[in-house]
């Protein structure tokens, strides 16, 4: 069983249906998989093989499937790496996964470069144009492949194999490779297609969600490509320029998260062209109820919302199509999946709550991933009696709709991403002006969540607010650093000596209110 069956197979049966349309330039599935062969022998001949590790960090251009099912074909494992990461993020995630190999696209040549060449790491580029091969010394892979003698089919490996490994920060220490593994993914993408909603060959999917994230990945690129439709691909999100070619290319079916939806209703306000669309997916945070309503007037397709993470390949719930939806839920649990309310407060067994009651929501089942690498002590933390954890806390009602409430950890969704104030904390507090740093997650209507700070000075010490920001902006990912910082005398403790969160919250949330 492999992932790169999910290509080759569609390439064999329908190789002419178009797979990806970037630049108004079409690729047909026999075209990209033979291109995949092509990278994958390059790769070959750089000793990557079955169980290696090869770091990609591209965009959403055609080289992300190429280079993705390429080292899946291989039998070696895929580790995307965000767009937005610093050097020393990067550097992080090649020496923790023990890549072998990273494959960089040339914008981001400059960042990446220097944390390969920390981590020991070696580098191919693509996107590289040829005019700058002597001004830029990284191998093109577009070059080896040229010259590569091809692969003539993918490589056969167990279904309980790792495929990928995503990066996922805890609410404690370094960020946690999650490891999913080909049979999850797999049935994944057959769960979905069979019972969620119904993709046809003929589709035209947006493509914009990036590909390096869990959500991209497996509910646009591989559903997608499953089913032998076609994808719009979109580097960066723009909403004029995605409305402009959904309108052009047809689309058929949105996937977004909350804020690509905003951004698309107020560019719909300036266009008077939209494109038909069958139905949108939401996902990544809860999309405010107001805004779905006026997406399904405005582009009259039904919204259908979903739930899942990272550790759980994505989807564990959804509102699914051809069922009456139910706004303000997730919907109901895959099949396959057990998705259930536990008593958050009692962490050594899994205690099943009633229906309608608030508790901590539990997954167990085929979308499972196989651990944290290299990390068995979080890994046993995640899992209780068989359940994967998900901190987040939600009801179940009677029709096994669910319904998310809270988050149990201080995580904090800000257009999609997750942020975790411990490891922005972790920077923050490095600054020698401070003393102390809580940062935490205010409601903000654009961004569903904004990241806020309160920090306690040194005495004496001279810095603003705006070179604090400025200082965190230029060793963390644009996501992550806060757009807020307010100095405090000092900050609110429990008991424990661990910062109460939640009285910021409160106190933080009642200013902007006024």
């Amino acid at each position: 069983m492999s992932i790169a069956a999910i290509l080759s197979e569609t390439a064999h049966r329908m190789p002419d249906n178009v797979a990806l349309i970037w630049n108004d330039e079409k690729t047909t599935y026999g075209d990209l998989w033979r291109q995949t062969r092509a990278y994958a022998g390059a790769l070959r001949d750089r000793g990557i093989g079955p169980g290696d590790r090869v770091a990609m960090i591209v965009p959403n251009v055609p080289d992300f499937p190429r280079v993705y099912y390429a080292v899946l074909s291989l039998g070696a494992v895929v580790v995307p790496v965000h767009l937005l990461f610093k050097a020393d993020e990067i550097e992080y995630v090649l020496r923790d996964s023990g890549a072998k190999l990273a494959v960089v696209a040339a914008p981001m040549l400059q960042e990446a470069g220097a944390a390969a060449a920390r981590a020991g790491v070696p580098m191919v580029s693509v996107l590289l144009p040829e005019a700058m091969k002597d001004q830029v010394p990284v191998p093109r892979l577009e070059d080896e492949a040229s010259v590569a003698v091809p692969i003539e089919r993918y490589a056969s490996v167990s279904p309980m194999d790792a495929a990928t490994v995503l990066y996922t920060s805890g609410t404690t220490g370094k960020p946690k490779g999650a490891v999913g593994m080909h049979l999850g993914m797999i049935e994944q993408v057959n769960t979905n297609l069979i019972d969620t909603f119904p993709l046809q060959s003929d589709d035209v999917l947006f493509g914009g969600l990036p590909l390096f994230h869990t959500y991209g990945q497996m509910s646009v690129l591989n559903i997608s490509f499953r089913k032998g439709a076609a994808i719009i691909l979109l580097p960066k999100f723009d909403a004029d320029e995605a409305l402009a070619l959904m309108t052009k290319h047809g689309a058929t079916l949105f996937t977004a998260v909350p804020t690509m939806y905003i951004a698309l209703l107020h560019a719909a306000r300036r266009q008077s062209e939209h494109p038909q669309l069958r139905f949108a997916v939401s996902g990544g945070a809860a999309l405010p109820v107001s805004v779905l309503e006026e997406f399904e007037r405005t582009f009259g397709a039904e919204v259908h919302e979903g739930y899942g993470l990272t550790e759980t390949s994505p989807t564990v719930a959804f509102n699914s199509v051809g069922v009456p939806t139910r706004p303000g839920t997730v919907g109901t649990p895959l099949w396959g999946v057990d998705v259930e309310i536990a008593d958050a407060e009692v962490e050594d067994q899994i205690v099943l709550l009633p229906h309608g009651e608030a508790g901590e929501i539990v997954v167990r089942g085929h979308a499972l991933f196989a651990g944290y690498l290299a990390m068995p002590d979080a890994t046993e933390a995640a899992f209780t009696d068989g359940w994967f954890r998900t901190g987040d806390i939600g009801t179940k009602d009677d029709d096994d709709y669910i319904t998310i409430c809270d988050r149990k950890k201080d995580m904090i969704v800000r257009n999609g991403y997750n942020v975790y104030p411990s490891e922005v904390e972790a920077v923050l507090i490095q600054h020698p002006d401070v003393a102390n740093i809580a940062v935490f997650g205010l409601s903000d209507e654009t961004r569903g969540q904004e990241v806020n700070a309160a920090a306690v000075l040194e005495p004496g010490a001279s810095v603003t607010e705006a070179e604090l920001i400025a200082w965190a902006q230029e060793r963390m990912a644009a996501y992550k650093y806060p757009r807020h910082i307010d100095f405090v005398a000092e900050l609110p403790l429990g008991a424990s000596g661990k910062v109460l969160k939640r009285e910021l919250v409160a106190r933080y949330s009642a200013v902007v209110a006024h």
